[in-house]
């Protein structure tokens, strides 16, 4: 004798060929049955990415203030510009006037954050609502991933924290020349030293932190005890890659604000306080 389970009582039924159907999923028509503030991460994510984006390009093309001795914006080093001031780099692009030397360089920060493994999850979830928050259903019909343009190129995001890596060097070097005053002698510290270097070391372990990173330290690896050194080096990079987001955001905040740090020394807006 064959029996029937009532509908609704979550058991299952016999199938064909002797096996069992599994049970249905649920069918819910709201869009969440989530009751706390879920819009609140999404929406102070657009708001300071759109904050820093419109900063970032209006200093961009502002192509003015961005040097106050011995102080260079990191928005603006390494200048390679035949035009840039305060360069401690070789000038080897001749352009017009009118473009900043900070369009010839911004593209490779700019390409590590826009694909940042991090970061893609920051904005696909905030501006693209794909999805905006765990539980809470997307407005898209179907998901493709990143299997097409223009996302498909967000595979070249290791090539870019090659190039950030070279970046962080330079920045490095750009806050140890900022411990020589206006003449070009050592021994100069003031705040914009601090600040510079403040910023350096964020930006290094926001890319060190980076999953990419983490796996080009420790991938392509069958045995581990084979490789100590590269286990030891792929434990710190993953302790790192833990606090990934907070270096991310933090790096963010910190490189803006060596940016306007300058910006007020170069217009006068305040003195830059020196320590010796």
């Amino acid at each position: 004798m064959t029996t029937t389970a009532p509908r609704g009582s979550g058991a299952v039924s016999p199938g064909a060929g002797g096996g069992t159907a599994g049970p249905r999923r649920a069918a819910i028509a709201a869009r969440t049955l989530r009751t706390d503030r879920w819009w609140l991460e999404p929406l102070l994510t657009v708001v300071a990415l759109v904050l820093f984006i419109a900063y970032s390009t209006f200093r961009a093309f502002q192509n003015d203030h961005y040097y106050a001795s011995p102080y260079i914006s990191p928005f603006y080093s390494p200048c390679i510009t035949t035009r840039c001031e305060g360069s401690s780099f070789p000038e080897f692009i001749t352009g017009p006037a009118w473009i900043s030397p900070a369009l010839y360089i911004l593209v490779l920060p700019l390409g590590i954050r826009l694909t940042c493994y991090y970061y893609r999850k920051a904005y696909y979830r905030s501006f693209w609502l794909s999805p905006p928050a765990c539980a809470v259903a997307e407005p898209h019909r179907r998901y493709t991933g990143e299997t097409r343009l223009p996302l498909v190129g967000q595979n070249v995001h290791r090539y870019f924290l090659y190039a950030a890596l070279v970046f962080n060097v330079i920045l490095f070097y750009e806050a140890i020349r900022a411990f020589r005053d206006e003449t070009g002698e050592w021994g100069h510290m003031g705040l914009g030293t601090l600040v510079l270097l403040a910023n350096a070391v964020l930006l290094f372990l926001y890319s060190v932190s980076c999953h990419s990173c983490r796996h080009i330290v420790g991938g392509r690896l069958n045995s581990f005890s084979r490789h100590p050194l590269r286990y030891k080096a792929w434990t710190s990079v993953s302790k790192l890659n833990a606090r990934h987001m907070q270096y991310a955001w933090i790096s963010l905040f910190g490189v803006a604000f060596a940016d306007f740090y300058v910006l007020l020394l170069a217009t006068g807006t305040i003195s830059d306080p020196r320590f010796f």
